[in-house]
């Protein structure tokens, strides 16, 4: 058994363990470690290029298809540079074909602590919410690596919970920072759960999250809502905090569907 998502192989290709697998389908990689290992790249690559003057304000993660649980190959490139603003994408590849197409924004920093503020809602501490590991809805290699704790009161469509985990994100790599909070980010479009995973699929195409403060620790606390609309497609969105309190904002864009309908 490894202890980590992926196994390095050489020239950006990276090889998934079982920890990394998905929750539909046996086949398939789950997002939040391929996300952590896009980010990962993102920012070494960016760091030995470029340097480290800019800081990462969004990142967004198109979904171009199944994910295969096969290796993974990464590119990056810079789109638009600048000293003060600047835009990058990394490619990820798997068995051929273009998967997922990150892109993320980087701006420039400035000490402005004493404007510094949000209106966010404080959420309550690991501590204080419920272990539900033993009634979980999801299973999968990924999911059965994290430790999750939620709120007791939670209703369908809307919950409180942390998520963490001790898993490495590469085998024998110092993971960068942002990338280790972000290998959990994922998780949210399963936090908030408003029907039976077992019975329907809502998988997310995308990942969008915008940061206003840059994230300390891998303790991911996620407030989290779910919307289903009538047309089969939904919304999850969710403020992440840190063990410091909110960094930013998460959204999800769904496809919704009855699994026995995929299986006809």
């Amino acid at each position: 058994m490894s202890t980590a998502y992926f196994i390095a192989h050489g020239n950006d290709t990276y090889r998934p363990t079982e920890h990394s697998s998905g929750v539909w389908r046996d086949d398939e990689l789950h997002l939040a470690p391929v996300a952590g290992l896009v980010i990962h790249h993102m920012e070494r690559w960016r760091r030995e290029v470029v340097g480290d003057a800019l800081v990462f304000s969004r990142f967004s993660l198109e979904v171009l298809g199944q994910i295969a649980r096969d290796d993974v190959t990464l590119r990056t490139e810079i789109v638009r540079p600048g000293r003060t603003i600047e835009l990058i994408e990394t490619v990820a590849e798997i068995n051929g074909r273009v998967t997922i197409r990150a892109r993320a924004w980087l701006l420039k920093t400035s000490d402005l602590a004493h404007i510094s503020g949000d209106t966010f809602e404080a959420l309550p501490s690991m501590t204080e919410l419920a272990d539900v590991k033993s009634a979980f809805q999801w299973s999968g290699g990924f999911m059965d690596s994290i430790v999750f704790v939620e709120d007791a009161e939670k209703i369908p469509g809307k919950n409180r919970a942390w998520i963490t985990g001790d898993v490495q994100l590469v085998d024998g790599e110092d993971s960068e920072p942002l990338a280790e909070f972000s290998k959990f980010l994922d998780v949210a479009n399963g936090v908030a759960v408003r029907e039976d995973p077992k019975t329907w699929m809502f998988p997310n195409v995308d990942l969008t999250f915008h940061l206003f403060r840059q994230p300390v620790g891998t303790k991911v606390g996620f407030d989290t809502r779910a919307a289903f609309g009538p047309n089969g497609i939904g919304l999850t969105t969710s403020v992440i905090h840190d063990a410091e309190g909110p960094v930013g904002t998460l959204n999800q864009s769904l496809t919704v569907r009855p699994i026995a309908e995929l299986n006809k």
